[in-house]
């Protein structure tokens, strides 16, 4: 198992080498496994990827963010602006019916809100905001509308892990009520368990994922040495 020590030196390595981080940004603090990153960095894009470096490495546990975006001056501008180019990406996106989704900006915090058939279209918006300059920050309160059967939710999720490897099967339980999925269990690595929430999201007439599960740094790999992600 490694030490907090240890795990502090990888973590700043892997912002090193992403090339999304500007590794000077950003301060990183670890206490029993859980990762605490800190600073100002200059977009929301900056922030999102220097999480993602985090959960990468492994024997990291969690990672806490006490990141807030500075933006450079620049990419200041109004929440009138913003929303107008927020409004432009969605408008261009094949993944997102027209005029599904609200926008609200304010401070250059975007919120958005709306109604969607699939949990994916909920991520692709997501994804695509938080890659904008000029945002502070971003909450995503789209819901999802189709109903299915939670029976036919979990079923389907079990099946999706079973493909990507069978070791999710036999360690993560999936609970559903009300197209909300809870996932407990035991699992590898950081990836493992980033494989099981995103095979969770995937599912057709999930609206929400509680992730519960316990990364377990000493578990045994799965058939090839590693999970897979997503």
């Amino acid at each position: 198992m490694k030490t907090d020590r240890q795990l502090k030196l990888e973590v700043e390595e892997e912002l090193e080498w992403d090339p999304a981080v500007t590794a000077t940004d950003i301060g990183v603090e670890v206490t029993n496994g859980v990762v605490t990153l800190s600073g100002h960095p200059p977009s929301l894009a900056e922030k999102l990827a220097a999480e993602k470096a985090a959960q990468r490495v492994a024997g990291v546990k969690a990672v806490a963010v006490d990141l807030q975006v500075r933006l450079p001056k620049p990419d200041e501008h109004s929440d009138e602006d913003v929303a107008s180019a927020v409004h432009a990406i969605l408008y261009w996106s094949v993944a997102v019916p027209n005029d599904a989704i609200k926008i609200q900006v304010e401070k250059g915090w975007v919120t958005l809100t709306g109604v969607v058939d699939w949990a994916y279209q909920r991520h692709v918006v997501a994804r695509a905001v938080g890659q904008m300059r000029g945002i502070r920050g971003l909450t995503n309160a789209i819901e999802v509308r189709r109903k299915v059967a939670s029976e036919e939710i979990s079923r389907n999720i079990e099946d999706a892990m079973r493909r990507h490897a069978e070791r999710e099967v036999r360690h993560i339980a999936v609970h559903v009520k009300d197209g909300t999925v809870t996932l407990t269990g035991k699992v590898g690595s950081y990836a493992e368990r980033k494989v099981a929430r995103g095979v969770a999201w995937s599912a057709p007439g999930v609206s929400a994922v509680v992730d519960d599960l316990v990364v377990e740094t000493g578990a045994p790999s799965g058939p090839n040495g590693a999970s897979g992600e997503r």
